[in-house]
């Protein structure tokens, strides 16, 4: 395999980080999480301040999957019985019904995100369960982005044409490699013919952006196999790209001992794969957006970051900013902005929490004034590649001591520092993550003894 040309770099900081979907991240968050008083406060003060002008977002997590892909990091259950289905969207119901009864007035929907596990283990007519009775309780914008994630083998026609009729635009689908071998090492099997044929069908039926998930640095893959994968997913055209790295973290996924270190590509080979992946698509017309993702310019992933109005939360990139986020179900994290809070992890807990009428938080965190100077400069990192300190408000103690921090790597070449500002070069693209964490207090002050996430490059 062709080694990168950045292969010095990539020895040097190749090292556990962060993904920063958040910040803090939740390892750092605090060690008591908000009350069910403290956390309802903190989000009626973010529904009270953006929801006219932006409106919210809301997560759902549905948990459930047929089969276990080997190298999936979500929460899921694994189970063939969709009897769990009705329970688990009554339970879903119960804790929004919780939310609206904090924010007193209809909320603004923003944006909608199914996710998993896989949406579409549950049927057409729980999904329209569900989401006509958010709908209802809602007032969805005319600028709303709704989605929903879509494993190839189980999506039908129906499950494509109820969530149209809701609104639902933008697709979503797991592919992560087309190689059989990896796929058999991975445990995720789909033909190319299955994931062409779902495309096709949702086009036809009105969405606008489909979107491809693909992985690199998966076992056994090979600048060969990459290749055959990204060439395949160029044939179909999708509008947007996720080409995610593979966090290789077996002490939090058993399911990732499968197979073993010495079947992954290592640092410098996996980083080949990716960079041979980046020149096919934008040969093929895509833009790199941010970390780890593409688009074509008629997409509006590329159309917000153009506008500076690109922003990242725990779905990953997205093409507004709300400040206000509801995460409904097992595991979903919510972000009011100025508090972060997780759910419980097991569907067990879940439901025993929601029928006592409890909103089914289990950790969390309130952010100090450093905690959100922070906050947003990683986040414009991640999205705009460049952050300033030109204010007061942008400033804090720890950003100087970031800056100091920053040297070695303004040495390298992978960032412009100026006395307000910095730019992330090209060159320094791949390293994104390792800038963020010079950003990262909280991980600084406290540095993990075991490992805690995977590498960042």
């Amino acid at each position: 395999m062709q080694k990168n040309k950045n292969s010095s770099l990539i020895q040097k900081y190749n090292v556990q980080g962060p993904r920063y979907t958040s910040y803090p991240t939740v390892p750092y968050w605090n060690t008591i999480a908000p009350s069910q008083d403290e956390w309802k406060n903190e989000v009626k003060k973010a529904f009270t301040a953006t929801n006219d002008a932006e409106g919210i977002s809301i997560y759902i997590h549905l948990p459930f999957c047929e089969s276990l892909c080997t190298y999936c990091g979500c929460n899921t259950r694994i189970t063939v019985n969709h009897a769990v289905e009705e329970p688990y969207i009554n339970a879903l119901l119960k804790e929004w019904k919780m939310y609206l009864d904090i924010f007193k007035v209809k909320p603004n929907i923003k944006e909608i995100h199914l996710g998993g596990g896989t949406p579409t283990f549950f049927s057409a007519e729980n999904l329209k369960k569900l989401i006509s009775i958010i709908v209802a309780t809602s007032n969805v914008l005319s600028n709303a982005e709704f989605s929903f994630e879509a494993h190839p083998n189980n999506t039908q026609l129906s499950h494509l044409k109820t969530m149209y009729n809701f609104g639902f635009k933008r697709l979503s689908l797991g592919i992560q490699d087309f190689n059989k071998v990896v796929q058999d090492a991975i445990n995720r099997k789909q033909s190319f013919e299955q994931v062409k044929n779902i495309t096709q069908l949702a086009r036809e039926v009105g969405y606008t952006s489909v979107n491809f998930d693909l992985i690199y640095g998966l076992p056994f893959q090979t600048t060969d196999s990459i290749s055959n994968t990204v060439e395949k997913t160029i044939e179909l055209k999708p509008d947007r790209i996720a080409f995610y790295s593979y966090a290789h973290v077996p002490w939090m996924k058993p399911g990732q001992r499968k197979y073993s270190e010495k079947d992954l590509p290592d640092g410098e080979e996996k980083r080949a794969l990716y960079e041979l992946g980046r020149e096919m698509f934008e040969k093929a017309g895509y833009v790199e957006i941010g970390m780890d993702h593409f688009s074509l310019k008629t997409d509006s992933l590329y159309l917000a970051e153009k506008s500076e109005n690109l922003h990242r939360n725990f779905m990953g990139y997205t093409a507004g900013k709300t400040h206000l986020m509801i995460g409904l179900g097992v595991s979903s994290i919510s972000d009011a902005w100025t508090a972060l809070v997780q759910n419980v992890k097991t569907v067990e807990e879940y439901y025993s929490r929601i029928e006592k009428n409890e909103l089914p938080i289990f950790k969390g965190h309130l952010l100090t004034e450093e905690d959100i100077i922070l906050r947003q400069h990683i986040l414009n990192i991640m999205c705009r590649l460049q952050t300033s300190w030109e204010h007061k408000e942008q400033q804090c103690d720890f950003l100087f001591n970031a800056l100091e921090m920053l040297k070695e790597m303004e040495e390298d070449g992978l960032l412009v520092k100026k006395s307000k500002s910095l730019l992330i070069t090209e060159k320094g693209r791949p390293f994104i993550r390792n800038i963020c964490m010079a950003f990262d207090a909280r991980l600084h002050r406290n540095k993990p003894e075991t490992a805690l996430f995977s590498k960042t490059v």
